[in-house]
C-alpha cells in the first residue's frame, strides 16, 4: 500500500471517529465529573484562582474551560458566576455545590457550555490517535500503523471517554506521547530531542496526577538502555558505564527538570495567582490532616506559605489528594454485591466485557506470535535478547508501563471504572498490532496468506457492527461475550455503564410519550428539573411505594438501581435492598442502557 493510500485511511478513521463522538455527545446530559471540572476550568481561567477540585491537575479543566471563557468574550454572553456563594467563598474545595450552581443555578446555559467545554476534549482524542498511527507505524510499518489505528477509533471505551470532560483519555495521550519523544530522545540523544522529551513530559504531567509514573518507567528504561549501551557484544563501540550514566541518566534528569521547571511550575503559578495565600494554607492544612505521612504533610503546608514555592505546594497537594484517595476505596455495586474496597478480578473483568471480543481475539493470535518468534529467533540467548531489546525498545518501555498500571490498579481499593486503565490501551494497541502485522507477513503460500487476512477483515468488520450497533450509548457498552450492553448492569455500574449521561434522554423520551409527572431518582452531573422542570418528582431509594400519588411513572439510574439491590459486603450506611421491590416489575423501557423506567400500578 502506497504512503498516499495509507495516510487517507488512517484520516478517514480519525475523522470517522471524532464524528461520530462529536454526534453522539449531543444528546449527552453532564456526567458525574463534569459538573466539577468544567466549572473548575472556567474559575482557573476567568479568576485565576485553583481552589476548586485540586485533585486533579489543570489542563483538561482550563482546555474545557478556556473554550467556554472565550466564547462568552467574543459573543458577548456573560458568564454569571456564583461570587457570593459558601462553595466559592468560605468551603474547602466546595466543587460539587460550586459546579452544580455555576451550571444550573445561576441562569447560565448548561447544555452549550457542556458543548463548549467537550469540543477540546474531541482534539485531545484526534492527536491521541495521530501518535497511535505514527509511532506504530514508525516501530513495525503501516499495516501495523492502520491496525493499531482501527483499534484505537473503534475502542467502545475511547469513544465513550473521549468526548467527556474528564482526565482519563488526556492522561493516556500524555503517557503515550511524552514515551514517544522519551524514546526518540533515547535513540537520537540530541540537544534539541532532549528539550522537546522535556517539554512534552511536562505537558503530561498536568493532564493527570497517575502521569507521575512515567518517572519510575522512564528510570527503568533508562537502566535497561544504558546496560544495552555499555554491552561490548551489541556495539561496535560501546560506551562506558560512567559515559552512559552520564549521557542518560544526567539527560533525564535534565527531562524532568525541564518538565517541572519550565511547564508544570509556570501553569501552578498562573493557577494560584489569585488565590489568597491565607485560604491555601488553610485549606491545605484541612485537606492534609488526615495524610499518613505527616512530615510530608506539615512541609506542604509550609510550602503553601512562601509565596515562591505556593504553586509547587499546590501540585504537591494534588498529589497527596490521589494517594489518599487510590488507598481509601469507594462503594461499588459489581456482581451482585455492593463492595467497598475493590476486588482483584475487577479491572480483569472489566477489560473482558467492555473492550471488543475482535481485540482479544488478537491479542491472543499477537500473544502466540510473539512467544513463537521467541523461541524461532532464540531469543533466550543474552546476545541475540539484548539486539531485539534495543530494536524494539518502544515496545519493551509499552510492556513495562502495561505491567506497572495493571498491576498498581488491580491492587487498589478504588475500583471506579474501566476508565482508570484506559492509559494501557494505546500500547496494547501498538504491541497487537505490530505482532499481528508480523504474522500476517510471514506466510507459506498465497492460500495461507489469504486465510489469513480474511480472518482478520472478518474480525475488523465484526468489531465495526459491535460497536456501532451502540450508537451513542458506547459508556454503556458490554460485548458478545456476556450477551450484550443490555446485560451490562447485572455485572458492573457507575462509569462502565451509568454515569449520569442519558438525562437528557430522558426528558426526550418523556416528551415524546406524554408521560407528564414523573418519579426519579438520578445518579450523574445534570439536575432533573433543569431537563424535566415541573414534570420532575422526586424520588429516593428509601420511599415506599405508597409515596407515588402523583404518577405511575419512575425512572431510577442504574448506579442507584443495582446499589439498592445488590448483595451487601460491608458495614453499609445507606438504605439496604430498597429496591428489591422493583424486582416483582420489568422496566418499560431503559433509556442508554443506563436509566430504568417503571410504571407501577397505583394501590
Amino acid at each position: 500500500m502506497t504512503k498516499t493510500a495509507t495516510n487517507f485511511l488512517a484520516a478517514l478513521m480519525l475523522t470517522f471517529m471524532v464524528g461520530i463522538a462529536f454526534f453522539s455527545m449531543l444528546g449527552d446530559s453532564a456526567i458525574m465529573d463534569e459538573v466539577s471540572h468544567l466549572p473548575a476550568g472556567y474559575s482557573y481561567i476567568s479568576q485565576m484562582d485553583m481552589r476548586i477540585n485540586p485533585e486533579h491537575p489543570p489542563l483538561v479543566k482550563d482546555l474545557a474551560g478556556g473554550a467556554v471563557w472565550l466564547y462568552s468574550k467574543i459573543s458577548g454572553q456573560p458568564i454569571n458566576f456564583p461570587y457570593d456563594i459558601d462553595a466559592w467563598k468560605k468551603d474547602i474545595n466546595g466543587q460539587w455545590d460550586f459546579g452544580f450552581t455555576l451550571l444550573y443555578k445561576m441562569g447560565n446555559n448548561a447544555d452549550l457550555m457542556l458543548l463548549l467545554g467537550r469540543l477540546p476534549m474531541l482534539l485531545v482524542l484526534l492527536l491521541l490517535g495521530f501518535y497511535v498511527f505514527k509511532w506504530t507505524r514508525e516501530s513495525f510499518g503501516s499495516l501495523a500503523g492502520l491496525l493499531a489505528l482501527f483499534l484505537y477509533s473503534f475502542s467502545p471505551t475511547f469513544l465513550a471517554h473521549g468526548r467527556f470532560i474528564t482526565t482519563d483519555v488526556a492522561a493516556a495521550a500524555g503517557i503515550f506521547i511524552a514515551s514517544y519523544y522519551f524514546v526518540h530522545w533515547l535513540k537520537n540523544p540530541s540537544t534539541k530531542n532532549l528539550i522537546i522529551a522535556g517539554l512534552v513530559f511536562g505537558v503530561a504531567q498536568l493532564c493527570k496526577f497517575s502521569v507521575f509514573l512515567l518517572v519510575p518507567l522512564f528510570v527503568f528504561i533508562a537502566l535497561i538502555w544504558i546496560f544495552l549501551k555499555t554491552r561490548k557484544n551489541n556495539n561496535p563501540a560501546p560506551l562506558s558505564v560512567w559515559l552512559a550514566i552520564k549521557k542518560y541518566f544526567g539527560g533525564l534528569l535534565a527531562l524532568f527538570i525541564i518538565g517541572y521547571i519550565f511547564i508544570v511550575w509556570p501553569v501552578y503559578i498562573f493557577h494560584v495567582a489569585n488565590y489568597p495565600i491565607a485560604k491555601q494554607v488553610q485549606d491545605t492544612q484541612f485537606i492534609l490532616q488526615g495524610f499518613p505521612i505527616k512530615a510530608l504533610a506539615s512541609f506542604t503546608v509550609w510550602l503553601a506559605g512562601v509565596p515562591v514555592f505556593r504553586a509547587i505546594a499546590y501540585y504537591g497537594l494534588g498529589l497527596a489528594m490521589v494517594f489518599s484517595r487510590a488507598t481509601g476505596g469507594n462503594t461499588i455495586y459489581f456482581l451482585g454485591q455492593v463492595i467497598n474496597l475493590g476486588s482483584p478480578i475487577y479491572f480483569p473483568l472489566l477489560y473482558l466485557i467492555k473492550e471488543a471480543v475482535s481485540l482479544h481475539v488478537l491479542t491472543l493470535i499477537a500473544a502466540a506470535c510473539g512467544f513463537w518468534w521467541f523461541i524461532k529467533k532464540k531469543l533466550f540467548s543474552p546476545a541475540s535478547l539484548a539486539g531485539w531489546l534495543v530494536e524494539n525498545i518502544a515496545s519493551v518501555l509499552g510492556a513495562s508501563f502495561i505491567i506497572l498500571y495493571w498491576y498498581l490498579s488491580i491492587r487498589s481499593p478504588l475500583n471506579i471504572g474501566i476508565r482508570h486503565v484506559i492509559p494501557t490501551f494505546p500500547f496494547i494497541f501498538m504491541i497487537v498490532a505490530g505482532n499481528i502485522s508480523v504474522w500476517l507477513e510471514n506466510h507459506h503460500n498465497l492460500t495461507s496468506s489469504r486465510i489469513k487476512y480474511g480472518f482478520i477483515s472478518a474480525l475488523v468488520v465484526f468489531q465495526i457492527f459491535s460497536v456501532i450497533s451502540v450508537y451513542p450509548s458506547f459508556l454503556a457498552y458490554f460485548n458478545e461475550f456476556i450477551g450484550g450492553s443490555q446485560y451490562g448492569y447485572k455485572y458492573v455500574t457507575d462509569s462502565n455503564l451509568d454515569w449520569g449521561q442519558d438525562l437528557k434522554r430522558l426528558s426526550q423520551w418523556t416528551d415524546k410519550n406524554n408521560i407528564g409527572k414523573i418519579y426519579v431518582d438520578y445518579f450523574g452531573g445534570g439536575t432533573p428539573e433543569y431537563y424535566l422542570k415541573e414534570n420532575f418528582l422526586p424520588w429516593h431509594c428509601h420511599y415506599r411505594q405508597s409515596e407515588m400519588p402523583q404518577s405511575e411513572w419512575l425512572a431510577v439510574s442504574g448506579t442507584f438501581l443495582q446499589i439498592g439491590r445488590g448483595e451487601i459486603k460491608f458495614d453499609y450506611n445507606g438504605y439496604a435492598h430498597c429496591y428489591d421491590w422493583l424486582n416483582g416489575y420489568q422496566p418499560t423501557t431503559v433509556i442508554g442502557n443506563s436509566i430504568f423506567i417503571y410504571k407501577i400500578p397505583k394501590n
